[in-house]
């Protein structure tokens, strides 16, 4: 068969459509700012107080860091129980949202609704709500951790479920295995490692979230971050900062070499 190596080039599309959103989207955000006040000016007129406030810092105080070590463990546990829940009761909810596990629309479009919401309220809201209701406590913040962390992990577990092969369960199917059957043998051991991953990517995300939460009364290392901003104490608060991100460092690390074991 001939091929005809000299015929005419296709032509290149048109870019003016990919003009013509770059100029939408840069119109949307100058007028975004304009809008809240958001002018790059505040920056330079008040250079001085940044300044300021960032020479205040040093050196830190690091004898600082000795004193809130158990407010800093303290922190460590409310991530690690809120995580655990979050990570039991998203089990049922990621199934009952997925659309290859259950057919009924109903019931999926209840689930990912009833998830949204869950997903709608923020960490620190949470905290303050939970605070108020059981008292100014670590319990607070490990509840609304855990009702964080459901948001999380349902949600990306629910879209790996969907995406995964179909064969096995078909062929399950078409042995007679019951629900629960199916579910065990043919969804967990393909979405696993992905679960897994979630639930780690979730607690480094609840360390960073736990370390804030003191400042609504909900325990941990946050209330050291109220106290010494409400004195001023800038060269402890960069202290913390700075233990905060060796912790966080640390986490990541961890995860990150169990998540590559995994996957």
């Amino acid at each position: 068969m001939d091929t005809k190596l000299n015929g005419p080039l296709p032509a290149k599309p048109a870019r003016w459509p990919f003009y013509f959103f770059l100029i939408g989207l840069f119109t949307i955000v100058l007028l975004s700012a304009v809008y809240i006040g958001a002018n790059p000016l505040t920056f330079i007129q008040n250079s001085d107080n940044m300044i300021e406030l960032i020479v205040s810092m040093f050196p830190p105080a690091w004898s600082y860091i000795a004193t809130t070590t158990p407010a800093m463990l303290e922190t460590i546990r409310m991530a690690l129980l809120g995580t655990t829940i979050g990570m039991i009761f998203s089990i049922p909810i990621m199934f009952l949202c997925a659309r290859n596990i259950f057919r009924l629309r109903w019931l999926t479009e209840l689930s990912r609704i009833g998830l949204n919401v869950l997903r709608t309220i923020p960490d620190l809201l949470l905290a303050a709500i939970f605070a108020a209701i059981l008292g100014f406590s670590p319990l607070a913040g490990i509840v609304a951790l855990s009702i964080f962390s459901i948001g999380i992990i349902a949600k990306l577990s629910f879209e790996a479920i969907e995406n995964i092969d179909n064969g096995p369960l078909e062929s399950m199917a078409a042995v007679g295995a019951n629900k629960l059957q199916w579910i065990a043998f043919g969804v967990v051991p393909q979405i696993l490692p992905h679960f897994v991953s979630y639930v780690l990517y979730t607690f480094e995300i609840n360390i960073r979230a736990a370390a804030i939460l003191g400042l609504v009364g909900a325990g941990g290392i946050g209330i050291y971050y109220d106290r010494a901003l409400g004195f001023f104490a800038y060269d402890q608060v960069l202290a913390l900062i700075l233990y905060t991100l060796v912790v966080v460092i640390t986490i990541d690390l961890i995860s990150l070499k169990i998540r590559e074991k995994l996957l």
